[in-house]
């Protein structure tokens, strides 16, 4: 990244709050499961803070201009296959649930 921008100006418009991350999560979760329980009670909202973030600028416009860059795979997309991971990777996620990935650590690198 030799262009002499900084980052922050490469991020404009399309942008999605929080709130919209977290139905979306919500929905493609009751969809997949057919866990009608997965909701939007789940979303607990809290106080925001000084410098807490509303919102994310995902727009890739002016980072394809300066560097030829662009994601392969927008929000929506990238997301549920996020996703679809987790929920084909189930035992892998037990694993890490249950802090058995701390004894692969611990054997392999000496401790955390």
């Amino acid at each position: 990244m030799h262009s002499g921008l900084t980052p922050r100006y490469w991020r404009r418009n399309k942008e999605k709050s929080f709130f919209h991350r977290d139905k979306k999560i919500i929905e493609i979760l009751r969809e997949k499961t057919g866990d009608e329980q997965i909701n939007e009670t789940l979303i607990t909202h809290v106080k925001d803070r000084l410098g807490h973030d509303r919102r994310y600028g995902i727009d890739p416009t002016k980072i394809k201009e300066e560097l030829g860059w662009e994601p392969e795979i927008m929000f929506d997309e990238g997301i549920e296959k996020t996703i679809e991971w987790y929920l084909n990777n189930k035992e892998w996620m037990e694993r890490v649930i249950s802090g058995e990935y701390l004894e692969f650590y611990k054997r392999n690198y000496g401790g955390i």
